[in-house]
């Protein structure tokens, strides 16, 4: 056993002095000086939340595609959540409300936004306030489902018949009502809004107010009303990509850092209402820059099948919305 120990020792202490010659005469050679270090990997700092719009397997037209099925589809195909468009659920009982939630629980989905609809750009008192009734009855749905935040709308003035027959989409310019102006529409849709927060705020709900043509096509006037609002803490803005006038970049650069979540367009078999290019390379840095954390919500609008479409999309934005140091 003594002899095996000192053979043992004896072969250790050869292989010590042979490494440390090799690496002498490496570094006489300057083998490794020239190595050159190797290069670091990018590091994924931030992946964004994706969910899908019930609106992506539903264009307001036909049947309508039952929600259930959409929060299931997403379980499977590997999205975060579900955004729910009002106009999509089958009834308001709360029983249907509560079926949803848990469902979405069950699937491991947040609900993180209600899409719903109204007009601020209405001259009758009375019919502003019965969008505002009716916003403060979508806040209450939002707080039962527990859905954190509801996507508002400025309206239209409604003076452009038929827009899809028509270039709006090419210039997003409306004509007010005659006898009035836009600054009307200004003031009312941040007087209808101010009486919706007021509610909001006891609810604990956010309501965002989009990029959703009409008055807030004009991106100044968005962030005039925003801005108006701001301090109110339940008033956030839901920018979305694909409801710009021409190209959507300087447009999207000036809203990203207001964003309280993001609606992303996807057109794949060609839009339905309008074409547009879409460069979410581009998008992604633009949110990435302006530090955006939030959600970021499908709405596929092309009219591809959204069995085909949605997955595609999903990879789409996962790629975009991964974000690199």
């Amino acid at each position: 056993m003594e002899n095996s120990t000192a053979l043992e020792t004896s072969g250790s202490r050869r292989n010590w002095l042979k490494k440390t010659s090799l690496l002498g005469s490496a570094l006489l050679t300057g083998s490794l000086a020239d190595a050159k270090p190797e290069a670091a990997k990018p590091q994924v700092i931030r992946r964004l939340p994706i969910s899908v719009s019930s609106y992506s397997y539903w264009p307001l037209t036909g049947d309508k595609y039952p929600i259930e099925k959409v929060i299931e589809n997403a379980a499977r195909i590997g999205f975060d959540g579900v955004e729910i468009l009002h106009r999509q659920m089958a009834e308001e009982s709360v029983g249907y409300q509560n079926k949803l939630k848990r469902l979405a629980f069950d699937n491991g989905l947040a609900l993180p936004l209600l899409s719903i609809h109204q007009n601020f750009l209405q001259p009758d008192v009375a019919k502003r306030k019965a969008d505002i009734e009716h916003t403060y009855k979508c806040i209450n749905m939002a707080s039962q489902m527990g859905i954190p935040c509801v996507r508002m709308n400025t309206g239209s003035w409604g003076t452009i018949k038929n827009k899809r027959q028509t270039d709006y989409y090419t210039h997003g310019i409306e004509p007010p009502i005659e006898g009035y102006t836009d600054e009307d529409g200004i003031k009312w849709t941040i007087d209808g809004m101010g009486e919706c927060l007021k509610y909001a705020e006891k609810e604990g709900i956010v309501l965002a107010l989009e990029n959703h043509w009409g008055l807030s096509s004009n991106i100044d006037y968005l962030l005039r009303m925003y801005n108006a609002l701001k301090s109110s803490p339940s008033m956030g803005l839901n920018v979305d990509t694909g409801n710009f006038v021409g190209e959507p970049y300087a447009g999207l650069e000036k809203l990203a850092p207001y964003a309280t979540i993001v609606q992303a367009k996807t057109y794949y078999g060609g839009g339905t209402f309008y074409d547009k290019e879409m460069d979410y390379t581009r998008i992604g840095k633009i949110f990435q820059k302006a530090n955006y954390k939030g959600f970021v919500s499908l709405e596929m609008e092309g009219k591809e099948n959204p069995d085909v479409s949605v997955p595609k999309s999903l990879e789409l934005l996962r790629k975009a919305f991964t974000f690199m140091a």
